[in-house]
C-alpha cells in the first residue's frame, strides 16, 4: 500500500519527467527507489499516468451529438480536428477550441470536446501534431514530438482555428478556447496573439506568460490552478496579479490540496472529482456568459 506522502513525491517526480528534463531511465530508477521495488514502482506509475482504457464520461457513440474527425483548412494548409456539436439544434452556437495536453489529441481530449458539445457548444479539438504525422499512441513519443514543435506556428494555428470557428454557418460569431497543462499554457499564448478575435479563454494549470505581457490581453480569461502544483503556480500567481493590475477581465481559482491535471479522470492518482466538477461548472458558466 503506497502512502500519500510517497504518492505525492512520485507525482512530483513524474511531473519532472513529463514536463522538464528528467530522462526515463533516471525517472524509473528514482521511482523504484521511492517505491521500494520495481514492481511497486510500476504499480505506482500506472496510478499516476493516464490510462487510455478508462471509460469516457461521454461515450464516443452518444446519439445526442454529431461527431467527426478529419481535416480542416486554415491559411492555405490543413490540420486534423475532432469536431463535436449537439444534434438537432437549430440555433447558432458559440464555438470552443479545446487544446490538448502534451500527450496530443487522445481519447480523453476528445471526451472533453464531447462534454462541451453536450453543454450546447460547437467544438473542435485540433491535433497540433498534425504536421508531424498526427498524435501517436505512445504518449512518450507524443511528448517528444510536442517538444520539437515550432511554438510560433502552433500559436498561429490556434489563432487561425479561432478565426475559422467564428465564420462557420452554424456558429454565432463568438469563439473561445480551453486548454489543459500544455494546452493551458497555449490558451494564454493564443489570447495574446488573437487579441479581440478571442471572446473567452479558460486555462487549466497552464504555465503562464511573463507578467509584463498582461497589458496585451484583450479577452476575458478564467485561470484554474491546482494547490499542489508549485511549478505552474510560480508563474500563475504573478500572471493573475498582473492581469488584475492591468484592469483585465480575469477570474482565477486555486483548488487546495489537489494535483496538477486534477481534471483528467484517466489518472486515478491525480483526478479529484470535487475540484474537477467545480472547475467544470465554472468553465461552463464562463463560456455561457461570453459565447452564448
Amino acid at each position: 500500500m503506497i502512502d500519500n506522502a510517497v504518492r505525492a513525491k512520485a507525482i512530483a517526480l513524474y511531473d519532472r519527467y513529463t514536463h522538464e528534463t528528467l530522462d526515463r531511465r533516471s525517472f524509473m530508477a528514482e521511482l523504484t527507489r521511492l517505491a521500494g521495488s520495481a514492481a511497486a514502482a510500476n504499480a505506482l506509475l500506472l496510478s499516476i499516468a493516464a490510462d487510455p482504457a478508462v471509460a469516457a464520461i461521454v461515450p464516443p457513440d452518444d446519439k445526442r451529438l454529431v461527431l467527426r474527425k478529419g481535416p480542416y483548412e486554415i491559411d492555405g494548409g490543413s490540420m486534423t480536428g475532432y469536431f463535436a456539436k449537439p444534434a438537432n439544434v437549430a440555433r447558432k452556437l458559440g464555438a470552443i477550441m479545446v487544446i490538448h495536453e502534451n500527450r496530443g489529441l487522445n481519447a480523453h481530449t476528445e471526451d472533453v470536446a464531447r462534454r462541451l458539445a453536450l453543454a450546447g457548444f460547437f467544438v473542435v479539438a485540433p491535433d497540433f501534431l498534425s504536421a508531424s504525422g498526427g498524435t501517436p499512441a505512445d504518449e512518450d513519443k507524443a511528448r517528444e514530438m510536442i517538444g520539437k514543435l515550432d511554438y510560433k506556428q502552433v500559436i498561429a494555428q490556434g489563432v487561425a482555428t479561432i478565426q475559422r470557428l467564428k465564420t462557420l454557418e452554424n456558429t454565432n460569431g463568438k469563439a473561445g478556447t480551453v486548454g489543459f497543462c500544455w494546452g493551458g499554457a497555449m490558451v494564454n499564448q493564443v489570447a495574446l496573439a488573437a487579441g479581440k478575435q478571442l471572446d473567452a479563454g479558460v486555462s487549466y494549470y497552464g504555465p503562464a506568460p511573463a507578467p509584463a505581457e498582461a497589458v496585451r490581453i484583450q479577452s476575458p480569461l478564467l485561470l484554474q490552478y491546482a494547490g499542489n502544483d508549485g511549478r505552474v503556480n510560480a508563474t500563475g500567481a504573478p500572471w493573475t496579479e498582473a492581469l488584475k493590475k492591468a484592469g483585465k477581465r480575469v477570474e482565477s481559482f486555486t483548488y487546495p490540496g489537489v494535483e496538477h491535471a486534477f481534471n483528467n479522470d484517466t489518472s486515478s492518482a491525480r483526478y479529484n472529482k470535487a475540484a474537477a466538477d467545480l472547475a467544470w461548472d465554472r468553465t461552463l458558466a464562463f463560456f455561457t456568459r461570453y459565447l452564448a
